[in-house]
């Protein structure tokens, strides 16, 4: 099962859009994918169309079973979607509690490592959504992956944002005792103006091999996508924005 965390310590850089369509293009190859929705405000699973203050239970409820971890608890949390093969473990407002209630208590980072690794054998892929925020919830998605994608909107705001997260990412190398597989992905891309192509070309100065060398360019199909609480890869193949996920996919996989 090959996990992989989508994370970045600045909003609204694509991190859900990502995680939808790489998980989307993985399902419609056959692949069985969960997509892991750790962001208190729920935008990967509202895609979807999913309340998770309406469900029964989410990823809430597993963080707070702790050692009692098993892969039906995993399972019983699990939404479907409109693929057969793409599922859903939601999230919900209850988890911006966790930093405050168990943050400090001991094995705290390591929770969804071993819940997933209970449903090892369920799934190819897992895809983890984190919140842009460093916190028991970011901690977690990083302790239990084995890539690291970080998407960066093209603009030089974004560009302060991931500063944070490349530090956080060598933070967290040290405490856990890994090295990262990290790949930026640049996103958002408008190759009509100078603002944007500046920004491409000091992420790369920065960055260097780190860096994906291709981009997410802007396209309005992700919009009209999750309107349609749907892959954009699924209604729209054919658009740009898709067929530059399916690059970046063969990158993640190769």
């Amino acid at each position: 099962m090959k996990i992989w965390t989508i994370a970045n310590q600045k909003g609204g850089v694509g991190k859900t859009t990502t995680t939808v369509t790489l998980g989307g293009i993985l399902a419609q190859q056959g692949k069985r994918v969960l997509l892991i929705d750790t962001d208190p405000h729920a935008s990967l699973s509202y895609y979807f169309g999913t309340d998770a203050e309406e469900l029964s239970a989410s990823v809430y409820d597993i963080f707070m079973s702790q050692s009692e971890i098993s892969a039906d608890a995993v399972l019983d949390c699990l939404c479907s979607t409109k693929l057969d093969s793409l599922f859903i473990l939601p999230a919900s407002m209850a988890l911006a509690t966790l930093d405050r209630q168990m943050g400090m208590q001991s094995g705290m980072g390591l929770i969804l490592k071993k819940a997933l690794f209970t449903v090892n054998d369920e799934f190819d892929y897992v895809l983890i959504d984190c919140p842009p925020v460093l916190g028991v919830l970011m901690v977690n998605a990083l302790a239990a992956c084995q890539k690291v994608v970080v998407p960066v909107q093209t603009e030089f705001l974004a560009l302060k944002g991931l500063d944070r997260m490349i530090h956080t990412l060598e933070i967290m190398g040290r405490s856990l005792q890994k090295e990262f597989d990290t790949l930026i992905v640049p996103t958002m891309f408008d190759r009509r103006t100078n603002a944007a192509i500046q920004s491409h070309n000091k992420l790369v100065e920065d960055y260097g091999s780190r860096v994906w060398k291709g981009v997410i360019p802007v396209d309005t199909r992700f919009r009209d996508a999750s309107q349609a609480q749907s892959p954009a890869s699924v209604i729209y193949p054919r658009a740009r924005g898709v067929y530059a996920y399916n690059k970046l996919l063969a990158e993640l996989d190769g």
